[in-house]
């Protein structure tokens, strides 16, 4: 199924699967997606791919499943960034986007420039968070959660629930 063109007509999440997510701290939810990034990512970080972040901070927002986190980098490893510290650069979208993303149905370049997901703050910083996705490989690293990925984006793609 080919993917929508634009955000106002992608499918979303229902709100009532949504409605829990909220009742979870952000900062818990961007210390578990540290964790996870830091061990996917272990080969960039390691080759220092991803020292444009350090000490920068860079907000997620899934806006359909009302989801923020908010990472940073600090000697060598993804954390949750400390509240009241400002946001250096954010992507936004919705989770079919992010979906699209991540199971490679769509490049970032086409998601980006077609609005899907927005980068916001520094343009530099914008840059290099959308060159690091675009390298990255996840198909030898993300195993079973790339298949639940996949069948998520199947899902969402024939009963997600439309916009406007």
């Amino acid at each position: 199924m080919p993917a929508p063109t634009d955000t106002l007509h992608s499918p979303r999440l229902p709100s009532l699967l949504t409605l829990p997510l909220g009742l979870i701290p952000a900062r818990l939810n961007s210390a578990v997606l540290a964790q996870i990034l830091n061990r996917m990512l272990k080969p960039e970080l390691a080759d220092g791919e991803l020292d444009f972040l350090d000490h920068k901070v860079l907000r997620i927002s899934v806006d359909d499943a009302r989801l923020s986190y908010r990472l940073t980098l600090r000697q060598g490893r993804l954390e949750a960034a400390r509240p009241g510290t400002a946001d250096d650069v954010s992507i936004e979208g919705n989770t079919f986007e992010f979906l699209l993303l991540a199971t490679r149905r769509e490049d970032p370049d086409t998601l980006f420039f077609n609005r899907r997901l927005r980068l916001g703050g520094s343009t530099e910083l914008g840059l290099y968070t959308k060159n690091l996705l675009d390298s990255i490989e996840l198909e030898s690293r993300a195993g079973p959660l790339l298949g639940v990925m996949n069948r998520a984006t199947e899902l969402l793609s024939r009963f997600g629930v439309q916009r406007g």
